[in-house]
């Protein structure tokens, strides 16, 4: 086998960027910021269960439902399977390499061979296309990466194959067939209206607007949770790491939300679209405070439930400012 004639491109998250960079080699080319807005991606999630040993949260949707609500809304016929053992889900791939198909896979981002030491961490929903093999090592496009990288067939297949929190089980998946003039109207209205109901209507109280009040009211509790001071520390930073560090575009995916609804406001002519993604920007800018409060608490050892209880009246003002936004965004689509 070699490698496959492939755009390689870094991007501000995996699977955006992932999604994106097949389709335009499946000769639709669409911006990773128009992915993210479309599929609805923009989220907010306070997660304490008894399989995570600190309670975390997250800025965006579930891993693989970009791709899901890319194919629903753009029409685009995606090949996707998982697998129940590594010699099955190995031959799948090559012999889609074979017939020159790039595939994106999903995997543990502990066993890519080419991150360095220093940014190695286990985290099962990072997603890469393979675009070739060569002397049993698979070539590899992944937009973290300044380049093309190679991994050795086992670390994919231990990737692939890792157990625990979302787990990928093989996952291979790549488009069959794109649209050759999609309409993005109705796309992009219908990944707004999405992102309104999760962010507004969904009744659970750690999911949405609701979420990000009810983790300024838990975030006082934290010191109780924690080992040692050493660990709460860690956490603490943990914030500013999963609101600007972990494939978020910055500021917990806002500042990508913002330019999407700008890239939509060109697409649909529609000032009002402008004028929200303008607002989402400075949201950004002010979750990104927060980002550098929680830095800074973790660097100085400010670890007190008053020191948290702070971050929590921020985070509480990120709430009522999304709520306003999102309510705005949520007439517009009507």
């Amino acid at each position: 086998m070699s490698r496959i004639p492939f755009e390689h491109k870094m991007a501000a998250h995996c699977e955006t960027g992932t999604v994106a960079a097949l389709l335009a080699h499946a000769g639709f080319a669409i911006s990773e910021a128009m992915v993210f807005g479309i599929s609805g991606g923009i989220f907010f999630a306070y997660l304490r269960t008894r399989q995570l040993p600190f309670p975390m949260f997250v800025m965006r949707s579930k891993p693989g439902q970009v791709r899901k609500n890319i194919g629903k809304r753009l029409k685009v016929d995606f090949a996707a399977r998982t697998y129940r053992n590594a010699a099955a889900a190995r031959e799948a791939l090559d012999s889609l390499l074979e017939k020159k198909i790039p595939a994106a896979v999903q995997v543990d981002m502990f066993n890519m061979d080419y991150i360095p030491s220093y940014m190695k961490v286990h985290f099962n929903g990072h997603f890469v296309t393979v675009i070739g093999k060569e002397n049993g090592a698979y070539i590899v496009s992944d937009c973290y990466h300044p380049e093309v990288a190679q991994v050795k067939a086992l670390s994919l297949e231990r990737g692939r194959f890792a157990r625990g929190e979302l787990a990928p089980k093989g996952l291979l998946f790549y488009p069959r067939q794109v649209p050759q003039s999609p309409d993005l109207a109705g796309p992009i209205r219908a990944g707004i209206k999405e992102a309104c109901f999760n962010m507004l209507t969904v009744p659970i109280p750690f999911l949405g607007v609701r979420g990000i009040r009810y983790f300024a009211r838990k975030l006082p509790a934290w010191p109780g949770l924690a080992r040692d001071a050493e660990y709460l520390a860690h956490q603490i930073m943990m914030i500013s790491v999963t609101l600007e560090d972990r494939g978020t575009g910055g500021a917990g995916f806002r500042f990508m939300y913002a330019t999407f609804l700008q890239q939509a406001a060109q697409v649909l002519k529609s000032a009002e679209l402008e004028e929200l993604s303008r607002e989402m920007m400075g949201i950004g800018d002010r979750w990104r405070e927060i980002s550098l409060s929680a830095a800074r608490m973790s660097k100085r050892r400010e670890l007190g439930a008053d020191r948290l209880a702070g971050l929590g009246d921020m985070l509480m003002q990120r709430a009522d400012e999304e709520e306003a936004f999102f309510r705005r965004l949520a007439a517009w689509a009507r």
